[in-house]
């Protein structure tokens, strides 16, 4: 129990398919003792796996700096590769600057070998030939995980003689594909990339079309010729195609039907807004079936959103998603909210964006206020939406925000918090992209905790939670004892502990359940305040 499985004592073997045992590659004592920050790993051997394009050939990584990123060293990793028969030394493909994140192969002179430092939220991709560890690696890509709109995208594979997937490679062996969601500031948009390695010369063979949202599935040759996708519309239900790029044609493969066309008529919208600090927001604007904003006027309203920290505000500036995707909810989705005569504004951005050097979560519950009132500002603008009957929620990091926003202002009428945590306390180690601990950072955690501020929520809150949790962060007791703090300070509150659920909710009647608790806590606390006049 003082440990996760992941560092465990561990000996890694290579054995043959009779079962004998060949050569010991490491026997690792319980790591007990491992750094704490994100980019920490053990110390000895991890990530073993087979090579996909060679036959019993073995690959691992070893840190270089004991796995603590506090060592100050030029190289942070190193590759290693040993093949049958698995005697002597083992080659090293490559010594990395930043943490080893994995190796897409290709053939004995081609791999993409990739490397991330989160702290920095830098990524790498290298060239490296196979047949001459150590030597002739070629960067590809360098660029901050961040940032989606310069996102790459990710090489195309297929699977060889041996059933591995190995790089999807042009008969010349020259270029490769390249796929990805498309990240822009008009929404996603996936493509389909033809790669030179030699030049990092990109090729766009295809990009999706308005008004549709359509992402490749599988390349059916190595020219890219053919493909697969699957395409969607906001009232196309998902099916697939085949799309053959040299002839412009495209057939359907599929002809599913809407799953729920009681949500035909809902309506959808990408917007785009600005926090008063200026940093670019955006979020999906839902409107309920037949709703006619000069007939009916402002709806109720209920957000649904969950925060990210960031380390620019540039990257927190772009917009995520797409305009044109078909969506019906499931489970105990806030969208059925819609049903019932709300407006729901969902996904709207709340970013945590570092200032001055320091850490996101130096300035939290400002930019998280700061956040919310744009949005409520920009759907009130809209004439979409009452400014006194707004409601906000969230699951798991959005309920931790939902208790915030409730402590910090004046904004909602009523919030629905869902698997929570609220007392950081109890989350000592880290949480999100928090990477300092609690005795490093007492104020910061003390801060952020919204049971610190239970006296000060101005709104009733609905607490919903699984009574068999088992998320690390989120276990029960995290809602228990806030929804004690509450009641305690005589705040409207409401605890429903869901039985045998852990952080997600599964069964059938779990769900029916927290829809009706969800639409009745709206109903009571927001839908029937009555308007302005």
């Amino acid at each position: 129990y003082q440990v996760p499985r992941s560092r465990f004592p561990m000996r890694t073997e290579i054995w043959t398919i009779e079962g004998r045992a060949v050569r010991t590659l490491a026997d690792v004592a319980v790591q007990d003792n491992l750094a704490r920050a994100f980019d920490a790993v053990p110390s000895g051997l991890r990530s073993a796996s087979w090579r996909a394009d060679a036959p019993a050939t073995v690959v691992w990584a070893e840190a270089l700096d004991r796995g603590d990123p506090a060592v100050q060293v030029e190289r942070r990793d190193a590759v290693r590769m040993l093949a049958a028969p698995f005697e002597g030394n083992p080659a090293t493909l490559a010594e990395l600057g930043y943490r080893y994140r994995g190796i897409t192969w290709g053939n004995e002179r081609l791999a993409i070998l990739n490397e991330g430092w989160n702290r920095t939220r830098r990524t790498r991709s290298w060239a490296i030939d196979p047949s001459t560890p150590g030597s002739g690696a070629r960067m590809l890509f360098d660029r901050s995980s961040e940032d989606a709109y310069g996102n790459p995208g990710s090489f195309e594979t297929r699977a060889n003689a041996h059933g591995r997937d190995v790089l999807l490679l042009t008969a010349d062996r020259r270029h490769g594909y390249l796929t990805g969601n498309g990240a822009s500031a008009e929404g996603d948009r996936p493509f389909l990339d033809r790669y030179e390695f030699a030049t990092g010369k990109t090729d766009r063979l295809w990009r999706s079309e308005a008004p549709a949202y359509e992402a490749p599935v599988s390349l059916l040759d190595a020219g890219a010729r053919r493909m697969i996708t699957r395409r969607e519309g906001v009232s196309d239900a998902p099916n697939y195609f085949l799309r053959d790029l040299t002839a412009g044609t495209v057939t359907a493969l599929t002809a599913f039907v809407d799953p729920a066309p009681q949500f035909a008529g809902v309506t959808k919208q990408l917007i785009t807004y600005q926090r008063a600090d200026g940093v670019q927001l955006s979020a999906t604007l839902y409107l309920p079936p037949n709703y006619d904003k000069t007939r009916d006027g402002p709806l109720p309203f209920l957000l649904w959103a969950y925060p990210q920290e960031f380390l620019s505000a540039s990257a927190a500036a772009q917009v995520s998603g797409s305009p044109y995707r078909f969506t019906r909810p499931g489970g105990s989705s806030h969208l059925y909210a819609l049903t019932q005569g709300y407006g729901v504004l969902d996904g709207p951005t709340m970013p945590i964006i570092a200032e001055e050097g320091g850490e996101p979560n130096d300035r939290y519950i400002p930019q998280l206020v700061a956040s919310a009132q744009a949005a409520v500002d920009e759907i009130v603008r809209l004439g979409v939406a009452d400014r006194e009957r707004i409601g906000v929620g969230g699951h798991s990091y959005g309920a931790f925000m939902t208790a915030n926003l409730l402590s910090h202002s004046s904004i909602f009428k009523a919030g629905i918090a869902r698997s929570g945590a609220y007392n950081r306390t109890l989350t000592p180690f880290g949480f999100q992209a928090e990477q300092r601990n609690y005795w490093e950072a007492q104020e910061i955690y003390t801060a952020m905790s919204p049971f610190t501020y239970a006296h000060q929520v101005t709104a009733p809150m609905l607490l919903i939670h699984g009574a068999a949790d088992d998320n690390q962060g989120t276990f029960p007791v995290q809602s228990e004892r806030y929804f004690a703090a509450l009641k305690g300070n005589g705040k409207t509150a409401r605890l429903v502990m869901l039985p045998a659920e852990p952080h997600g909710y599964r069964a059938r009647e779990s769900n029916g359940h927290v829809l009706q608790e969800m639409v009745q806590w709206l109903d009571r606390y927001v839908k029937r305040v009555p308007p302005r006049a």
